[in-house]
């Protein structure tokens, strides 16, 4: 290879979009030593004068678009902005662009609660849907977990912010998430990686390792092509048990990937599978009534564990037939896990917990999109078909000698079909419409998590008739159906000029209703949901969003800013309601709890300010209040103002961050510099507002040298380096300890009595080789 690429990394992170238009790759530089630095200054300067373009497929027009020229916020990553940022797993996006937290709730390892513009979940429970859909190579992923894992050998990730249903169905209320693995490549390349970080402050855990290859290539030139890949981790725990000593968050994680492509004339098929296992420890449970809330101190005296195995597998067969593409994207995965966890989070056995869960689904999308200089038309159908089954286990000695079996089991049907199109009246001024029709069907039978004799959901032995043979007063569990149909519109107007674009549109989208699998006080759950004439599902949430937006940029694409505004309108607000309960240790139950109104704004920038350095800075801000109250949210017995002074979960008022990216020539090789901050406020966790995530300044910061040695550079990087404490969740639980202040109250930072707070990471310090070929 006689070209070197030095500068592909400072590319990839000007080709980085936060809905913003990409910057100029820098030129290539050669290993010709004798060549003069003035001339290598002059090719790279020159090199600007291209601009380069990163391209989105969540609108899925015929060809996949220029981030800059859709009417949508979108925030896209590609290749090697995603190795530049050194993002381990989607998580790790959450602090790139605003109004974004894309957490694990950490109950349950990989368990995503994605929250974009104020809409999330908080919940391990399988049945719940999300807010935030994750798409895989175009397959749907059907339930939360197994979602934030370690990710790698990623093309591109694309955030789509505000409900997308048109175009992707129910449960996208809040956004999407597209996740796109490698193609198999034309040449014969390769890349293999090596890592190792942890943590650099005394008295926390080990050593992170991770190693990971691709290798991707014709077997036959032109018409056949491969890929293989394998990923390593050894994670020897980021932090210390202090009921032990022991390091703590151990895991082992492997992945191996494989992909086929045939490219026969207009047809081209493309074959992916993914096999994943993963098992280490269960969660680090902070017990704030024992510990600080802004340290990283626990002690538990059961360790628990985890065990997720994964097997995803994509057809997808492109075909240009007349003058459309003909898409088709078949889908299937295999979910299951198993976890233990100690949910009291003290060091004695009071609330153990540990639940299995098994998911399959298949899906097929068939669409057909046609291009032309006077419209844009997609037309599709949509089939997904899934069968879920949870069971959970709860041992709670201070209530009780039994043991608690129940769960539920679910089988979910979706039917959809959509138009989408933008429609140009000049060569200026466009109309975007579009609608999706869906059925969604769900035959559930739970089983009430209960003391019972022991019994297995996922084995079918959980009994849904008849009465608890414990508890004679109290049923089983029942057996029922529910159907969901309803249209998804969009309506829309684009202004395009120099570059730049305004934007305004109304679209309306669903949360599907359904079950909950965590149904701990039957009675209780009888009297008030299930009453004579009532149902045992709860209700579908609708989302009603009205935006209009700006993208604007300079002629030499040097500068670029992004704005939205939006107004968001819920209506039968799902959420999961959780208290703290003597007997079962937590009681969440899934209401319809209200109507309510999310206002925000976001805007987005960057600026080049010479060949080698780049800024870019993010805003989103958001103001949230209840319109109409459901159910008593506060817990006081009442519904009164008590409950509409409440903040909505998982609504941060304010998020905002800065970044740089410098580039350094040194003769033949290169110095890459990139430091990124993003706050966060704080925002609620649960509904009564007890429970709550503490706000966060992260900054993360790394330094590459790309070395004289072709294709060999090296890294120092690190994350959360103010070492801030952030937890999946604070849940109340009725064991405390000597910071408890038996008082329950909004945004409290003692709790009443205790809580349950699974830790994330705090500061991480790493090193990395690559080695591309």
């Amino acid at each position: 290879m006689n070209i070197r690429t030095p500068a592909r990394t400072l590319t990839a992170l000007l080709l980085c979009s936060c809905a913003a238009t990409p910057f100029a790759a820098l030129a290539q530089t050669t290993q010709d030593e004798t060549v003069a630095d003035d001339a290598q200054s002059q090719e790279r300067a020159s090199a600007l004068d291209t601009i380069g373009n990163i391209v989105v497929t969540g609108t899925k027009t015929r060809d996949p678009e220029d981030v800059q020229d859709v009417a949508l916020a979108v925030t896209a990553f590609n290749e090697d902005t995603l190795e530049a940022f050194k993002i381990r797993d989607v998580q790790g996006l959450s602090f790139q662009a605003p109004n974004v937290s894309l957490d694990q709730i950490g109950t349950s390892r990989g368990t995503a609660n994605f929250s974009i513009r104020g809409l999330g979940i908080n919940s391990s429970i399988p049945s719940i849907d999300p807010t935030v859909g994750v798409f895989v190579d175009g397959v749907y992923l059907g339930i939360n977990g197994g979602v934030v894992f370690d990710i790698f050998d990623l093309e591109s990730v694309e955030i789509l912010r505000g409900p997308q249903g048109v175009l992707f169905g129910r449960n996208v209320t809040g956004g999407a998430v597209l996740i796109n693995t490698t193609s198999p490549t034309e040449d014969f390349r390769g890349k293999v990686r090596a890592a190792v970080d942890g943590p650099v402050d005394g008295g926390r855990g080990g050593e992170n390792y991770t190693a990971s290859a691709v290798l991707s290539g014709p077997i036959v030139e032109d018409t056949l092509l491969f890929k293989v890949a394998g990923y390593y981790n050894n994670d020897r725990g980021y932090f210390e048990n202090s009921f032990d000593g022991s390091n703590f968050g151990q895991a082992e994680t492997y992945i191996l990937r494989g992909a086929l492509e045939a490219r026969l004339g207009d047809l081209t098929l493309t074959g992916k599978v993914d096999y994943f296992d993963s098992k280490g420890d269960g969660p680090a449970g902070q017990n704030r009534g024992i510990f600080d809330r802004d340290s990283f101190d626990f002690a538990i005296d059961n360790a628990g564990f985890y065990d997720t195995e994964i097997l995803t597998t994509s057809l997808t067969a492109e075909w240009d037939i007349g003058p459309g593409t003909l898409t088709n994207i078949f889908g299937y995965r295999d979910y299951s896990a198993l976890t233990d966890a100690d949910i009291d989070a003290t060091t004695l056995f009071l609330f153990h917990s540990n639940t299995e869960t098994a998911q399959d689904q298949i899906s097929n999308e068939l669409r057909y999109a046609i291009s032309t200089d006077n419209f844009d038309l997609t037309v599709g159908g949509f089939y997904f078909d899934q069968t879920l089954a949870y069971t959970e286990v709860r041992q709670i000695p201070v209530s009780t000698p039994l043991t608690f079996f129940g769960g539920g089991r679910q089988d979910h049907e979706v039917l959809g079909a959509f138009v989408n199109g933008q429609f140009y009246l000049t060569s200026d001024l466009s109309i975007i419409a579009g609608i999706r029709w869906s059925q969604e069907t769900k035959d559930a039978d739970v089983t009430y998590v209960r003391p019972r004799p022991a019994c297995s959901v996922v084995d079918s032995t959980c009994p849904t008739t008849g009465t608890n043979p414990f508890i004679p007063t109290e049923n089983n569990g029942f057996s029922d159906r529910v159907r969901f149909r309803n249209l998804s519109p969009k309506l829309g107007l684009q202004y395009e000029f120099n570059d730049s674009q305004v934007y305004g549109h109304w679209t309306r989208g669903f949360r599907s209703g359904g079950y909950n699998f965590r149904i701990t006080n039957a009675n209780a759950f009888e009297a008030i949901v299930a009453r004579p004439g009532g149902t045992f599902s709860f209700d579908e949430e609708q989302v009603d969003n009205f935006e209009i937006g700006g993208k604007f940029q300079s002629a030499d694409g040097a500068f670029t800013i992004n704005v939205a505004a939006y107004i968001t309108k819920i209506e039968n607000m799902q959420r999961e309601v959780n208290q703290s309960d003597p007997v079962s240790g937590v009681a969440q139950s899934i209401f319809n709890t209200a109507d309510a109104t999310i206002t925000g704004v976001e805007a987005e920038a960057r600026m080049r300010v010479s060949d080698s350095l780049l800024f870019t800075a993010n805003i989103g801000i958001i103001d949230d209040e209840y319109d109409e109250i459901l159910f008593d949210i506060s817990g006081d017995g009442l519904i009164n103002d008590a409950d509409l002074n409440l903040r909505l979960p998982r609504v941060p008022e304010i998020t905002w961050g800065v970044g740089l990216v410098h580039e350094l020539f040194l003769g033949d090789s290169e110095i890459l510099t990139r430091v990124n901050y993003q706050y966060r406020d704080e925002f609620a966790y649960t509904d009564d507002n007890r429970g709550f995530v503490q706000d966060i300044s992260n900054l993360e910061a790394n330094i590459t040298w790309v070395t004289p040695v072709d294709g060999l550079s090296l890294s120092v990087y690190g994350r959360n380096l103010f070492d801030q404490v952030q937890v999946g969740g604070d849940t109340q639980i009725p064991f405390g300890g000597p910071l408890s202040n038996g008082i329950n109250r909004p945004f409290d930072p003692l709790p009443g009595a205790g809580t349950f707070s699974p830790l994330q990471r705090g500061r991480n310090v790493g090193i990395e080789a690559l080695f591309e070929f």
